[in-house]
């Protein structure tokens, strides 16, 4: 398995841990496929019971690779391609019929909450950060962003989290239903371990077909509004307004938005 994603066993607990540092655990196309392969090893392992995923260094993930998006921004083929190893190995942590939890310290922005939404638990240390700032730079949540979090945290705290890109704390993402749970910093660990021993408590079988039934009750639309997410991010990275927000980005300005 790629360096670029860790996986360590604490017992029936498996530890995927993303372990690209040096760029904020930014995803890139190998960070994408070695967290899927990681996931679906998970999955498929008959001796893991729970899985937690995690970032190295001080975040969990800055989110998508803007260097990587910026080049796929005039090749349709290859942004759906990238878009859709990214929803495969997001819905791995969904699908997968067992619980998945998301340790989350530091930040966890734009697709990297994405993934976070497609786990069944976020635990939040109590200082992080999450987010989804896509329409800040003239695009928009589409690997499952826009699907997921109005069913958690109802339309419109969804609408203004997404339309304004505004980031949040650990406390306001508990309040709204976004945070499973919330540690102090130095607590995180101990806090997703409680919450695994509970899962780890109850009939295994049990737990993953009461996941599969709430999820299916829950998003009966999924496939179709991924769908819909995808032609619109397509729609968005031909503008010029995104060529402007990813220039700005870099640039560290605020962009000039015109609306083409």
């Amino acid at each position: 398995m790629s360096d670029l994603v860790l996986s360590e066993d604490r017992g029936p607990i498996r530890h995927v841990v993303l372990n690209r540092p040096d760029k904020r655990n930014a995803f890139h196309a190998e960070l994408v496929l070695a967290t899927g392969a990681a996931l679906a090893a998970a999955a498929d392992d008959p001796a893991v019971r729970c899985v937690v995923l995690r970032g190295a260094g001080p975040m969990f993930s800055s989110g998508m690779d803007l260097a990587a998006l910026s080049a796929l921004a005039h090749a349709p083929d290859r942004l759906r391609a990238f878009r859709r190893h990214c929803i495969e190995a997001w819905n791995r942590a969904e699908e997968m019929p067992k619980p998945a939890i998301c340790a989350i310290h530091g930040a966890c922005i734009g697709g990297a909450l994405e993934l976070a939404l497609a786990c069944d638990f976020r635990v939040l240390a109590a200082d992080a950060i999450v987010g989804m700032p896509e329409t800040r730079i003239g695009l928009i949540p589409d690997v499952g962003g826009s699907s997921r979090l109005p069913q958690m945290v109802g339309l419109g705290r969804a609408k203004e989290l997404v339309m304004t890109g505004r980031m949040i704390g650990a406390e306001e993402a508990e309040r709204i239903g976004l945070a499973t749970r919330v540690a102090a910093p130095e607590e995180l660990d101990a806090s997703v371990q409680r919450l695994a021993d509970e899962l780890l408590a109850c009939a295994p079988v049990a737990v993953g077909l009461a996941k599969r039934v709430m999820d299916a009750s829950a998003r009966p639309a999924l496939a179709a509004t991924l769908e819909l997410e995808v032609v619109a991010q397509e729609r968005c990275a031909a503008t010029a307004d995104f060529a402007e927000g990813a220039l700005a980005f870099s640039e560290k300005r605020q962009p000039a938005f015109d609306g083409r």
